[in-house]
């Protein structure tokens, strides 16, 4: 079955979803009133140094500084996979952050100073409390290659793994490319003719004399190069060749999409089409449904079992429940069974939620070995569809996995939800029976020092229904305790966690 994208585009907020074999691959969103920075380049200026992490805050007019590490700055540091890795491609053996501070005894004093002006691009948007992570080793992505004007290198999507075409292409653009330049070929470029590189080479190299003339103009801090919108980069990134149509519900959005595709590539004109429907788009494909279930913690798998989803600050953490699935051999075959199978949904629920950073997955305990083999080798296959960088650590003796996925951006929880103001994001409340037993304390702690003879307590209606009822013995004890009666009043709009008491 062929993939296929769905395009929801409005003036507030424009959503796309990926489709393949049948289901919602990935989703991505854009407002722009929170128009992501991943991708932009700016003219910043430093406004500290901090050699003791070997990195440097750099102002690029956003709200928090941004963060640039000393071999995001460092010329000869290379950094040639990690270049290929943020923009979509798969890269192999990117430097970690314990090299990124330890690179050849190069301190970042002697590379950066305090009030300098750098062009840098965002590399990771601002993601909680951190800033963005910005590179002065700019890439510019076009539809079959990356230009990356700071280092003079050439280099072939991993993705592209047939021998001949990897050295049909690369002999392609080192005879083509103008000296001081390097390209990746990005996956898409494959099959392509040399007239085809040509054309896309000739397009960036265009483009970034466009930045470098915007950049002598510019004062510091500025934008001075924008990433396309969603729609565009939708075009440019996911339809490509194994993509059967983009639908669309915008007949202005189409046109643009249309222009654009003319420009830069003709064979995707014809997948660009206008949806026809009278339902709103998303409704029509059912992907409502699917936004709100990728919202939720636990997900349950066909065989009755389920994975929940916990996400921390510090890492999201995986968990696998047999649930329902009572199978039909041995428990170790059943226990099996549903760890296979949630593997696959592991690996779907990680793009679709787009999550980042570090992954805990807790797989139901195996005793044998070569079970536990086989879920992580099931798990490393898994992850190969998948285009953001995956390390995954062998599964241990109780069946816990540790992962890391590339974060570029933020998941789809933290862009469609915000923490819960009644619970402080904690993901719970205090119980009506708590409630009730705070405020047998607040009583008897101050109710024999307050004048009146009554007190009156003010609370949400589900606790005062337990005070009325499995509470009241504790009530009286306390009015002749406090020597004073009380009165329990339901007010609907109280929080269940919030109450009053009125004295007098």
């Amino acid at each position: 079955m062929k993939s296929y994208i769905i395009v929801d585009a409005h003036p507030w907020e424009t959503r796309a979803a990926l489709i393949e074999n049948g289901m919602v691959a990935e989703l991505f969103i854009e407002r722009p009133k929170d128009l992501g920075v991943s991708g932009n380049i700016y003219k910043g200026k430093v406004i500290r140094v901090l050699p003791g992490m070997e990195a440097a805050f750099v102002d690029i007019g956003l709200e928090r500084a941004a963060f640039l590490y000393v071999t995001d700055f460092y010329d000869d540091f290379d950094e040639f996979d990690a270049f290929i890795e943020r923009n979509g491609e798969p890269a192999e053996n990117e430097p970690d952050e314990s090299a990124r501070h330890a690179h050849g005894g190069e301190v970042i004093e002697g590379l950066i100073r305090r009030g300098q002006d750098v062009l840098v691009q965002v590399s990771r948007e601002p993601l909680g409390g951190k800033g963005a992570r910005i590179t002065s080793h700019i890439s510019l992505p076009g539809r079959f290659l990356v230009l990356l004007p700071t280092m003079e290198r050439v280099g072939i999507s991993r993705r592209i793994d047939d021998d001949e075409e990897r050295r049909r292409l690369k002999e392609i653009i080192d005879r083509i490319k103008p000296p001081g330049f390097g390209f990746i070929v990005r996956t898409a470029g494959w099959d392509m003719t040399e007239e085809e590189l040509r054309a896309d080479m000739e397009y960036l190299i265009k483009l970034w004399r466009a930045v470098m003339e915007r950049k002598e103009k510019a004062t510091s801090p500025s934008l001075i190069h924008r990433e396309l919108d969603l729609s565009l980069r939708v075009v440019r990134d996911v339809l490509t060749q194994d993509v059967e149509r983009l639908l669309i519900n915008s007949i202005d959005e189409q046109k643009r999409l249309l222009e654009f595709a003319g420009d830069f590539m003709p064979l995707a004109v014809e997948k660009i089409r206008i949806y026809e429907g009278t339902d709103p788009i998303f409704e029509d494909y059912g992907l409502e449904v699917e936004i709100e279930r990728a919202l939720g913690k636990k997900v349950w798998l066909k065989s009755g079992g389920y994975i929940v989803i916990e996400v921390t600050e510090a890492l999201t953490a995986i968990d696998v429940n047999t649930g329902k699935y009572v199978g039909k051999r041995d428990l170790e075959d059943t226990i099996l069974r549903t760890n296979l199978e949630a593997v696959k949904e592991i690996s779907h629920q990680l793009r679709l939620r787009n999550i980042g950073g570090l992954v805990i997955i807790d797989f139901i305990d195996m005793e044998r070995i070569k079970n536990r083999e086989r879920v992580y080798e099931a798990l490393d296959e898994a992850l190969k569809a998948d285009k953001r960088k995956t390390n995954i650590l062998k599964i241990s003796d109780l069946g816990i996995v540790e992962m890391s996925r590339k974060r570029t951006r933020e998941s789809l929880t933290q862009v469609l939800t915000d923490a819960c103001s009644y619970c402080d994001g904690k993901g719970y409340i205090k119980s009506r029976r708590t409630i009730c037993y705070d405020i047998f304390r607040e009583i008897d702690r101050n109710g024999p020092n307050r004048p009146g003879e009554k007190l009156v307590v003010m609370v949400n209606p589900d606790v005062a229904a337990m005070l009325y009822d499995e509470e009241w013995e504790v009530v009286e004890y306390l009015e002749r305790i406090v020597g004073k009666r009380i009165v329990i009043r339901s007010v609907a709009s109280l929080h269940v966690e919030d109450y009053d008491i009125h004295y007098g």
